[in-house]
């Protein structure tokens, strides 16, 4: 985590995340008019002069309302202040100043780092003259007038910040870090499990479908290495997609999936697998992501001593072809196997970015090809003479013969198998392909 954290705080609803998302430079958090959009803390980064930051896009600050989030969400602004090294305070402009702004900010002077009030929809000079009354908040220092719609004044606001970063910061902190996205239907159980894992509360977690909206990433270190775990909003089939935000937290799902280097695919076991758990799953497969299944609730299921067996069987039958994936039964409520669900997921990492030498491949695979070489076609013989693995993101296997046109899928598979059979690649989709030689 960089050094130079910046919180965007403040009461629901006055462009907290149109300001997030002009400082890191793309649409990362979703927006809407719908206040209470954002739940949990979303982190981006950002560049200002030279200077590197971190920002964290908050919920709206809220009290007395009848928001079941309501306490979840102040818990999650509270913590974004004791991380930041400097807070924005957004305001409106157009509302002027509401009960809310003054008790947040009685909240916000319990603090001593540095605060900007922030008076955010000041479009034209007359509406920038208003910010005036906002004095009255009590908050130190000077209070800028911006349009984080437009960007006007967040140039002269930067300028102040990153006066108070002693350092450059660092570009990307979590670049180069392996990034494992935690995937599945509403209400599997994904934010428990993140929480649980980081030993914070890091994500809000009730037993309402569609807590989780953006897609949360957590800097975390285990067994000597560390990674980025991804908490991301249920994903649920289309025709049950019913408001703009959750359609835009599906996709930025869907995003977390796609940037991700590992997918735990959350299954809840006393449904069993679904027809949407198997698309999620299909998903990873066509992007050519590291799987590992995680059956949660494995607490609630009756067992007899075939029950794993029975279970993992079923899981794999209805996501066949794809039979080279683990799946681990657990349970978020009593502990179990949670970390064993991370050291899966740390070995899939590897396997999927193993090389395996050229003389290795071929003393293993050679004598395999030998004993059952490619069926004739028409009476041409086909010879494979070596094989090699490519210089590529994901395992790519490429095999030299004379007539690469005439192998079947049938043999794909069966080199495919020998591969698997021999270095493992246990949780990893790898290609084959064949070349004229």
């Amino acid at each position: 985590m960089s050094t130079n954290i910046i919180a965007i705080v403040g009461r629901p609803n006055v462009g907290k995340s149109t300001l997030f998302n002009r400082l890191v430079g793309r649409r990362q958090a979703i927006m809407d008019n719908e206040s209470g959009v954002t739940r949990d803390r979303s982190y981006g980064h950002g560049e200002w002069c030279g200077k590197f930051f971190t920002v964290i896009d908050t919920g709206g600050y809220v009290h007395g309302s009848d928001d079941i989030f309501e306490g979840e969400i102040n818990k999650q602004v509270e913590l974004a202040i004791k991380e930041a090294d400097v807070i924005l305070f957004m305001v409106d402009v157009d509302a002027g100043i509401t009960g809310l702004d003054e008790e947040f900010a009685n909240v916000l002077r319990r603090t001593d780092k540095p605060i900007y009030v922030v008076a955010n929809k000041a479009d034209t000079n007359a509406r920038a003259h208003q910010i005036g009354e906002f004095y009255s908040l009590g908050i130190d220092g000077e209070i800028f007038a911006i349009s984080s719609q437009s960007g006007s004044g967040t140039g002269d606001l930067l300028d102040e910040v990153v006066k108070h970063f002693k350092d450059e910061g660092i570009e990307d902190p979590t670049a180069g870090i392996p990034k494992i996205a935690v995937l599945g239907r509403p209400n599997v159980g994904k934010s428990s499990f993140v929480n649980l894992l980081l030993g914070v509360e890091r994500n809000i977690v009730t037993d309402i479908a569609g807590t989780t909206r953006d897609a949360i990433h957590s800097h975390y270190k285990a067994f000597g290495k560390e990674f980025i775990i991804v908490d991301t909003a249920g994903l649920r089939r289309k025709s049950k997609v019913s408001e703009d935000i959750e359609f835009y937290s599906v996709m930025r799902s869907v995003r977390a999936l796609e940037d991700a280097d590992v997918c735990i695919v959350m299954l809840d076991a006393t449904r069993g697998i679904e027809a949407q758990d198997v698309n999620i799953i299909t998903l990873a497969e066509k992007n050519r992501k590291g799987i590992v299944i995680l059956v949660n609730k494995w607490d609630l299921v009756e067992k007899d001593t075939n029950s794993t067996k029975e279970f993992e069987e079923e899981i794999l039958d209805k996501i066949a072809p794809i039979k080279y994936v683990p799946v681990i039964f657990t349970s978020v409520l009593t502990k179990q196997r949670i970390h064993k669900a991370i050291e899966v997921a740390m070995e899939v990492y590897d396997n999927k970015t193993q090389k395996i030498p050229t003389s290795k491949l071929n003393d293993a695979l050679l004598p395999d090809i030998e004993r059952y070489p490619p069926p004739a076609i028409k009476g041409k013989f086909i010879r494979i003479k070596y094989v090699t693995q490519l210089p590529t993101h994901n395992p790519t296997f490429a095999f030299f013969c004379n007539l690469p046109q005439y192998i079947k899928e049938a043999y794909t598979r069966y080199l495919e198998n020998r591969i698997r059979e021999h270095f493992g690649f246990k949780g990893v989709p790898i290609k084959v392909l064949f070349k004229k030689k």
